[in-house]
């Protein structure tokens, strides 16, 4: 009997990259049932592209106070008979999720109080995320798959007229994080320094990258900028294609370097990287208590020496 499952997973966008292997452990897990994604809904048409769910689920985003769509939340969750929930989000509102589903709750796996199978207790633990999920995963009985097949995970770049060899600047973030930027002008400096090694340089990022990207190209007008013009497929080939990528905590950032981009992560010093890191073949980074203070001869010294060449 096909049973239905469902995977919890809202975002954010480098959230759902760190979460590809534990949604290919799943999927192999349950190989003959039907899988529904939970989802962000900027995030569900890309999810339908992925291979691991039959079908995708749009979070409500609801607030708590508005009970009658509470209530129509709770109808839909109970109607799915779903006999096994993964909770890879781990958070408040997904965990109220469980609570909805009172008194006969399905198999749950996550950090909900009295739910079948807690999560691991991480505490204390540097661990990173990718590593967590799956342990999470391991703890309800789900083993390994091993590294996710992203191969289907592209897209046409002829458009976006990429230079035959560049290195991939990423640098936008949250606006809500503006601590987790690493200065444009210190971008611009380090583009600066490839194209005068004759590199090219490619700027990716969304529209609400807009005003620091343009900071960049007041310093660096020669740089080849994609910003808002790429889909995730097409940010995974631009990874791909790349000598390497430069880039703060972002989502672009861990996207290209799960699909096997060379990659150096631009920390200030409140972050976490053994724990927050991209999950890649090729990740490195530096940390500074203050981005600003980590100059562009510094990343620029660091790429010289494992990706460009001192000649």
């Amino acid at each position: 009997m096909r049973r239905s499952i469902l995977v919890i997973k809202l975002g954010a966008f480098g959230d759902l990259v760190l979460a590809f292997d534990a949604f290919h452990a799943i999927r192999r897990y349950h190989e003959q049932d039907r899988i529904v994604l939970l989802t962000r809904s900027r995030y569900a048409a890309w999810a339908l592209q992925m291979p691991w769910f039959d079908e995708v689920w749009e979070d409500p985003e609801w607030r708590w106070w508005q009970w009658r769509e509470v209530i129509g939340w709770r109808r839909r969750l109970r109607g799915a008979a779903f006999c096994r929930v993964y909770d890879l989000q781990g958070n408040d509102r997904t965990s109220f999720y469980f609570r909805l589903l009172f008194p006969r709750p399905p198999e749950w796996s996550g950090p909900a109080f009295g739910c079948s199978h807690p999560r691991p207790d991480f505490k204390g633990s540097h661990l990173p995320v990718s590593e967590r999920l799956l342990r999470q995963l391991e703890s309800a009985g789900v083993p390994r798959a091993g590294r996710a097949d992203l191969s289907w995970l592209k897209g046409p770049v002829e458009p976006l007229n990429l230079p035959d060899r560049y290195v991939v600047l990423v640098p936008g973030c949250s606006i809500h994080h503006p601590e987790k930027r690493w200065p444009a002008l210190h971008f611009a400096e380090l583009a600066r320094r490839l194209e005068a090694r004759g590199m090219g340089v490619v700027v990716v990022g969304t529209e609400s990258d807009r005003p620091v990207v343009e900071l960049l190209k007041q310093a660096a007008p020669f740089v080849r900028d994609v910003t808002g013009q790429t889909d995730f497929g097409q940010l995974a080939t631009v990874g791909r294609q790349a000598v390497g990528v430069v880039g703060n905590d972002t989502g672009p950032v861990h996207l290209m370097a799960a699909v096997g981009a060379p990659t150096l992560v631009l920390y200030h010093g409140g972050a976490r990287p053994q724990i927050l890191r991209p999950n890649g073949p090729a990740v490195h980074w530096l940390q500074r208590d203050s981005l600003s203070d980590l100059t562009a001869e510094h990343v620029w010294n660091w790429m010289r020496e494992n990706w460009v060449g001192s000649g």
